[in-house]
C-alpha cells in the first residue's frame, strides 16, 4: 500500500470520526451513544484481528483471551484498588497482554495453519477456565460490576469522546502501519514465506510482532468496553467472542483495512435491530452471512470496490465510443 492508499486510509478515518463525533450531539436517547460506542470497541477488536489474519494470515481463535485480559484488568483495579486505577488497569492490561503475547507468540508460531490456530484456542480456553472458576477473585461467572471511570470521565459523553480519540489514535497507528514496509513484508509472509526467507527477512520475528501488536490493540478494546458497560464478565474471555469477532471481518472483508470495522457496524445494528423484535437474530446473522458467501466472497468492502469498478467504468465507455 503506497502513499496513496495511505492518504485515501487516513481521509476515509477522518470522515468516519467525525459521524461519530456527530452521535451525542444528535442523539434523541443515550442508548444511541451506547450502540456507538460498542460499534467503536468491536471496531477497534475486528481490525486488530484483521491485522493478524487479514494481513498476515494467521488465524487465531484466542483474541479473546487478550480481550478479556485488558477488561479484567481495569475491572479488578477498581474493584480492589479504587476508581482511580481505571486507567492505570487500562494501561497495566495493555502491557500485560504485549508481554504475555509476545512470550507466547514466540512458542506457537513455529507452527502453522490448523495447528496455529487450535494452539491459540487451546491457551484462551485455558484463560476462560482461569477466570471462572478463579471465583474468590475473579468473581467468577459473576464477573466485576460497577466499573466507573474517575473524575470527569464518568460522564458518558465526556468517556464516549475519549473512546472514540483513543480508537481513532488506534486505527490511525494501524493504517500507517499496514502502509509500512513492514506491513508489505507482512502480506508476503502471508502469501509466500519461503520466499520471504530466501530474500533473508525473518518470518517469524514480524509473525510474532504482529501477534503482540494486534493482541495489545485486542486487551484496549477490553480496557474501553470496561468502561462502556460499566461490568465485565468471564464469557469476554470464551472462544465464541474470538469467533463474533472472526464473523465480523468476514462480512466486512477479511484483508481490507476497514473492512473489518464496517462488519463490526453491521453485525452489531442488526442485534440490536432485529434482536428488539425477535430472541432469533443469530438466525438472521447466518442468513446474511450465507448471502454474503454466495453473493459477495469478498465482504462488504468486496462489493464496494466492484460497485465503484462498475462505475468508472461505465463513466469510461462514453469517451471510447467517441473516439471511435
Amino acid at each position: 500500500m503506497g502513499g496513496k492508499s495511505l492518504s485515501n486510509t487516513t481521509l476515509v478515518l477522518l470522515i468516519g470520526l467525525a459521524v461519530f463525533a456527530l452521535v451525542p450531539v444528535l442523539k434523541t436517547t443515550n442508548y444511541q451513544m451506547l450502540l456507538a460506542a460498542h460499534v467503536l470497541v468491536w471496531g477497534l477488536f475486528a481490525v486488530s484481528f484483521n491485522m493478524l489474519f487479514g494481513v498476515t494470515g494467521m488465524l487465531s481463535f484466542g483474541q479473546a483471551l487478550y480481550y478479556g485480559m485488558g477488561a479484567y484488568s481495569v475491572g479488578l483495579c477498581v474493584k480492589y484498588l479504587g476508581a482511580a486505577w481505571f486507567f492505570p488497569g487500562m494501561l497495566l492490561g495493555i502491557v500485560l497482554a504485549a508481554l504475555f503475547a509476545w512470550l507466547l507468540g514466540h512458542l506457537i508460531i513455529r507452527v502453522s495453519g490448523v495447528f496455529f490456530t487450535m494452539l491459540t484456542l487451546a491457551f484462551g480456553q485455558l484463560g476462560w477456565q482461569v477466570m471462572f472458576k478463579w471465583y474468590s477473585f475473579t468473581g467468577g461467572d459473576d464477573g466485576v460490576q460497577n466499573i466507573i471511570p474517575p473524575g470527569i470521565f464518568a460522564n458518558k459523553v465526556v468517556y464516549y469522546y475519549l473512546l472514540l480519540a483513543l480508537v481513532g489514535a488506534s486505527l490511525w497507528f494501524m493504517g500507517r502501519l499496514n502502509a509500512s514496509p513492514m506491513g508489505l513484508i507482512l502480506r508476503c509472509v502471508r502469501q509466500n514465506p519461503e520466499r520471504v526467507r530466501f530474500l533473508g527477512r525473518r518470518v517469524r520475528r514480524n509473525q510474532q510482532r504482529i501477534y503482540m501488536i494486534s493482541s495489545l490493540f485486542t486487551a484496549l478494546a477490553g480496557g474501553l468496553m470496561s468502561g462502556v458497560d460499566y461490568s465485565i464478565h468471564t464469557d469476554m474471555f470464551y472462544w465464541t467472542t474470538s469467533g463474533h469477532v472472526i464473523l465480523m471481518s468476514i462480512l466486512g472483508g477479511i484483508g481490507q483495512f476497514f473492512g473489518p470495522f464496517l462488519g463490526a457496524a453491521v453485525i452489531i445494528v442488526i442485534e440490536d435491530v432485529v434482536g428488539a423484535f425477535t430472541e432469533y437474530w443469530s438466525l438472521i446473522i447466518g442468513l446474511v452471512m450465507l448471502g454474503m458467501v454466495l453473493g459477495l466472497p469478498h465482504g462488504l468492502m468486496g462489493g464496494i470496490d466492484r460497485l465503484k469498478a462498475r462505475f468508472a467504468g461505465s463513466g469510461a465507455r462514453p469517451a471510447r465510443d467517441g473516439r471511435s
